[in-house]
């Protein structure tokens, strides 16, 4: 485990990921922020690719053994996966990863349904520019595994509501990244060709956002966030 789990954002040719995030690790003493963050971006990844399964036990020693690191920036890892709802921490129990059922998944696409629409409308009334929501399906369609895949699909989102003019909302959108991830991959995970659908519906509303088309942006939005859900959660499978 962890030998696929450097950070996304530091990849370097020709060098393995394990490399890389011991190199980042290097010469670090004690738990700097960029050691505390290599080793959440590390854990967060194993978890979203499903090498850290849900219900599975977090173990302090065992995780710092792994990333050949002490248990002090792990431990802050940990809390920081707990914030964002990644992983479970109960009193005498110790942590776990974040089971992902019926009721977490409803309750994120329900913020989600009442919130993004109205962000991605704004934003295409903005008129501001998209490229990056392009970069970001290429990226998508090119990802080797569920967490690569997810980090796209987290930019692509991020590009649509990030426009919309308010901070607030797009402050109350990024707090619900995490979770979306979380759930997202988890359905991947059990219905592989699920993104596909989801890409497919990720162009159309890009095109609709480009001509500029709240409405439609509005409307395709809804409907993307909504048929995840039925397509993945459906109730009879809530058990």
């Amino acid at each position: 485990m962890f030998d696929t789990l450097a950070s996304r954002g530091d990849a370097e040719p020709g060098r393995r990921p394990a490399a890389r995030l011991a190199a980042r690790l290097a010469g670090q003493p004690g738990a700097t922020p960029s050691r505390t963050e290599a080793v959440l971006e590390a854990i967060k990844h194993s978890i979203l690719t499903g090498e850290l399964r849900p219900g599975q036990p977090l173990v302090e020693t065992e995780l710092a053994e792994r990333l050949g690191v002490s248990k002090t920036p792990v431990r802050e890892a940990l809390k920081t996966l707990a914030g964002s709802g990644l992983v479970v921490m109960l009193p005498y129990k110790g942590t776990t990863v974040r089971e992902v059922d019926l009721e977490l998944a409803r309750a994120v696409y329900d913020m989600r349904l009442l919130l993004e629409p109205a962000a991605a409308g704004r934003t295409a009334l903005a008129g501001v520019s998209l490229t990056a929501a392009h970069d970001a399906l290429a990226a998508a369609d090119a990802a080797a595994d569920a967490a690569e895949r997810s980090l796209a699909n987290r930019a692509f989102h991020r590009v649509l509501y990030a426009g919309c003019g308010n901070p607030l909302l797009v402050r109350q959108l990024d707090e619900l990244r995490d979770q979306t991830a979380l759930v997202s991959s988890t359905a991947w995970s059990h219905r592989p060709s699920s993104w596909e659908a989801e890409a497919a519906e990720h162009r159309a509303i890009l095109a609709a956002a480009e001509a500029r088309n709240a409405t439609q942006v509005r409307t395709l939005m809804r409907g993307h966030i909504s048929s995840f859900l039925a397509r993945n959660f459906p109730e009879n499978e809530a058990e």
